[in-house]
């Protein structure tokens, strides 16, 4: 094996540098709580917040401005600075990304942005898996559904895209009600990573997600695990499964509503 060029050296210690300068920082931002070094660490971790903010907005409404996803995610990033613990282990790009993640959806939540009639026709669906479920217990093609909700194939995958929109919190909501801002990537099992945040998390509401997960049909299941626990764009996951990113708004929202009704079926 031949020497290593020069400006990989250059590159790797220019790496080494940046990452003992943040160590250094953090260092220093424990002992002293000053609020200088804090902007230095927002300023350094702030594509963190372009990055989940644009995963967030994607499927959202035009009407929906990512800066302003971006400005509340800022303010979770600054909450994660302040609140995080090295000791614990914990990564912290893993924490402040739920921490941003949750920021962005508390201000969607205080918009009341989705439209009453587009809940309601979300709760339709809800119902119609449920019946169908107990009826065929198995996971409902879209043919079936459609037939179950009176509409073609064609419609209902249009629908699908309508109701996108209230995929993007739901999750979320059925796992963090009073929890604070835990997230399904908090919830879902990762046996090859420590994460201290995942055990505050309600054990039976942990064991029914992962059982509701299971139950979902294998693509519906890839979906919903490439999306929320290993960080997938739609349009990656479309070339994973093969798809167009348009599809793959449509499985996630279907995938969505299906956990949602059996989340919600075991709740009451």
């Amino acid at each position: 094996m031949g020497p290593i060029p020069e400006h990989q050296e250059t590159d790797q210690r220019s790496a080494d540098e940046v990452e003992a300068g943040i160590v250094a920082l953090w260092q220093a931002f424990g002992q002293r709580r000053d609020q200088e070094l804090r902007d230095r660490l927002v300023l350094h971790y702030a594509p963190l917040v372009k990055y989940v903010a644009g995963r967030v907005g994607t499927g959202l409404p035009s009407h929906v401005e990512v800066s302003d996803l971006i400005q509340s995610g800022v303010f979770g990033l600054v909450d994660a600075i302040e609140k995080f613990e090295p000791e614990r282990g914990l990564k912290f790009e893993t924490y402040a990304m739920q921490r941003i993640r949750g920021a962005i959806l508390d201000d969607l939540r205080a918009q009341d942005w989705v439209p009453r009639s587009v809940r309601s026709r979300a709760r339709d669906v809800e119902r119609a898996l449920e019946r169908l479920e107990a009826k065929l217990q198995r996971t409902a093609t879209d043919a079936e559904l459609a037939e179950e909700l009176a509409l073609s194939t064609d419609e209902l995958r249009e629908l699908l895209a309508q109701l996108q929109m209230t995929s993007v919190v739901a999750l979320d909501d059925l796992i963090g009600v009073g929890r604070g801002t835990a997230s399904l990537a908090e919830t879902l099992p990762d046996d090859r990573a420590e994460d201290p945040v995942a055990t505050l998390v309600d054990r039976d509401s942990r064991r029914q997600l992962v059982e509701a997960v299971e139950r979902l049909s294998d693509r519906d299941r890839i979906v919903v695990t490439l999306y929320y626990f290993e960080n997938l764009t739609l349009a990656e996951i479309g070339k994973v499964l093969g798809v167009t990113e348009s599809r793959v708004c449509q499985l996630h929202t279907r995938a969505v509503l299906r956990l949602r009704s059996k989340l919600t079926e075991h709740s009451q």
